[in-house]
């Protein structure tokens, strides 16, 4: 590994002296796909299927991919009939040179039921940096995980690295995860092992569709000491939006949704909004209660934008005027002069933003 890493340098070196770093990597991807001089690669050298609809890759990674802590999330770019598309998943960490990036299927997913259907060992994807707020790091002595379908990815993450870490052994951590049916279940053998090794560790499995077994009242009731607990929530926004209301009175609360389930859409929003874009100097009409970067997408505008889920701020820019709705939460904000993220926000009124 030692003399492949020398030979990577060496061909960096020579490479840098001659040409630029895109005819560089272009020249040195010929010679191994995963060398470049500042690209973050890396290559499917394993898959797996690990439930419906869902797989595990084995990522084989580069020098240049930055790794983040359990829980984080990465953007992954991949590449579909010659255009590149990013979306951002939580990756596990495997040993020092592989990750697991496990995805759902999701209904008109193009990036997702790419990376489920045809993506093949030897493909190349591109990491971008981590990031994310739900982390290992936990003040209190007992962790409610909460995770709704595809939101099991970063809970997994934690746990794995509560069980190499041997946090286990001090923090009660248990797990929540709702699935339509048994077959949706993901690493159901993994869980069921690791509650085995390690006492403190609990996990139950919801059946939302073959037991109708949401998320309610009933699942708080049933927990002891929330006033000493931290809860993780992951899942579509409704599911986030019911796990705030719910666990309000835990002694912290984290949740991330990936989709605009609940609040995409709202019958009373009905009409289109002005949206002037300074840098742009361009006015344009956009459905009123629909997401901003959505809208301004099927105009043909392509702002920039990360992980579609109000997460990276890849998205965000400055609102200087007019009134927005968060689709995350359905809270309203009419201050002026606020940051906006286009992605999980939608127009409630004439806007004025920095793009």
């Amino acid at each position: 590994m030692q003399a492949i890493e020398k030979r990577a340098s060496l061909f960096n070196s020579m490479a840098q002296s001659v040409m630029n770093s895109h005819d560089a990597n272009f020249w040195l991807q010929k010679i191994n796909p995963l060398w470049s001089m500042n690209q973050p690669l890396a290559k499917v050298v394993k898959k797996q299927i690990v439930a419906k609809d869902m797989v595990s890759l084995i990522l084989q990674c580069n020098r240049h991919v930055q790794r983040g802590v359990a829980g984080q999330h990465h953007p992954v770019t991949v590449e579909i009939a010659g255009r590149h598309y990013e979306r951002t998943y939580s990756l596990m960490q495997v040993d020092a040179d592989h990750l697991c990036l496990t995805v759902k299927k999701v209904d008109q997913g193009l990036v997702s039921s790419w990376l489920v259907d045809q993506s093949q060992t030897g493909d190349i994807l591109r990491l971008g940096q981590p990031y994310g707020e739900m982390q290992q790091q936990v003040q209190t002595p007992r962790l409610l995980l909460l995770a709704a379908g595809s939101g099991i990815t970063p809970m997994l993450s934690l746990i794995e690295a509560f069980c190499q870490s041997r946090q286990l052994k001090a923090i009660f951590v248990q797990l929540m995860y709702w699935v339509k049916t048994h077959e949706d279940a993901a690493y159901a053998e993994y869980l069921k092992e690791v509650a085995e090794n390690f006492p403190n560790f609990t996990y139950q499995i919801f059946y939302t569709q073959q037991e109708d077994q949401r998320l309610n009242q009933s699942h708080v009731n049933q927990l002891k000491s929330l006033n000493e607990t931290t809860v993780y929530a992951c899942g579509p926004s409704g599911f986030a939006a019911t796990a705030e209301t719910l666990f309000k009175h835990a002694a912290s609360i984290q949740t991330e949704a990936f989709n605009l389930s609940q609040f995409d859409t709202d019958a009373t929003d009905t009409g289109f909004i002005n949206v002037t874009l300074t840098q742009s100097n361009k006015t344009i009409a956009i459905p009123k209660g629909q997401s901003i970067l959505s809208s301004l997408e099927h105009q043909g505008i392509k702002p920039k934008h990360g992980c579609r889920m109000g997460i990276c701020n890849k998205c965000a820019c400055t609102k200087v005027q007019g009134a927005t709705k968060n689709l995350l939460n359905g809270s309203a904000n009419h201050e002026p002069s606020q940051l906006l993220k286009i992605c999980v926000n939608s127009a409630q009124s004439d806007l004025v933003i920095d793009l």
